[in-house]
C-alpha cells in the first residue's frame, strides 16, 4: 500500500509592511460596525483621510490611476457616529510592545481632537490591540489625558504601562458576531 502525501507548495512570505500595522484591528472594528449598522444598534463608520490628488495617469478612458497625491489636512481620529443618542469619536491603535504603549503612536492633533469631543459631551476613547497578548482593551480618554499630560512636562513617562491597562482600562471580548463587541463595553463604561 502506497501513502502519497500532498505536494509541497512554495509559500511566500510577505514582508511587513508599516503602513498596514493597525489593518488587523481595523478589519474587526469594521466588520463590528457593520454588525452594529445591520442590527440597528449603532452608526459607526471608518472616516476616510482626506487627500488632494495632484497627478492622474490615463492609460484609456476607463483605467484612470492615481500617481500621486498627499494628505490636505491631519486626520483627526479613526472612527465617529451615534450610539444611543450620544456622538462617539475614537482611535484604534495597534501596540506590537510588551510593556508599554508608546504616546508616540498617538497624534497631538487627535489628543486635541479628542478633548474637544468630550468637552462637548461626546463619548471619545481609544481602542488599543496588544497583538502580543491577542488582547483588546477600551481605554477611556482620562486615563490616556493623564499620561499625555504628564509626558508633556519635561520628567514625564512617554508611555502607558501594560499594567495600567489590566488595572484601569476594560477588556473588549473577541467573537464571532460581532468579532470585537466594544459598543458592550461602552455600555459598562458610559451609560
Amino acid at each position: 500500500m502506497a501513502i502519497n502525501f500532498p505536494i509541497k507548495k512554495k509559500v511566500e512570505h510577505k514582508a511587513a509592511n508599516k503602513a498596514n500595522l493597525g489593518m488587523e484591528l481595523e478589519d474587526m472594528i469594521n466588520q463590528s460596525n457593520e454588525y452594529y449598522l445591520v442590527n440597528n444598534k449603532a452608526v459607526i463608520h471608518k472616516k476616510p483621510t482626506p487627500i488632494q490628488i495632484v497627478k492622474v495617469d490615463y492609460p484609456n478612458r476607463n483605467m484612470a490611476k492615481i500617481v500621486e497625491a498627499y494628505y490636505k489636512t491631519p486626520s483627526t481620529t479613526d472612527y465617529n457616529g451615534i450610539y444611543k443618542g450620544k456622538y462617539i469619536d475614537f482611535e484604534a491603535k495597534e501596540n506590537h510592545n510588551k510593556t508599554a504603549f508608546p504616546l508616540r503612536n498617538i497624534h497631538p492633533h487627535q489628543i486635541e481632537h479628542l478633548r474637544k469631543i468630550i468637552e462637548h459631551g461626546g463619548i471619545g476613547f481609544l481602542i488599543i490591540a496588544w497583538n502580543l497578548y491577542n488582547e483588546y482593551y477600551l481605554v477611556p480618554m482620562d486615563i490616556v489625558f493623564e499620561y499625555w499630560d504628564k509626558a508633556e512636562l519635561d520628567d514625564g513617562r512617554k508611555s502607558i504601562p501594560y499594567s495600567v491597562f489590566k488595572e484601569k482600562a476594560h477588556p473588549i471580548k473577541v467573537g464571532y458576531v460581532p468579532r470585537l463587541n466594544y459598543l458592550s463595553v461602552v455600555d459598562e463604561v458610559y451609560f
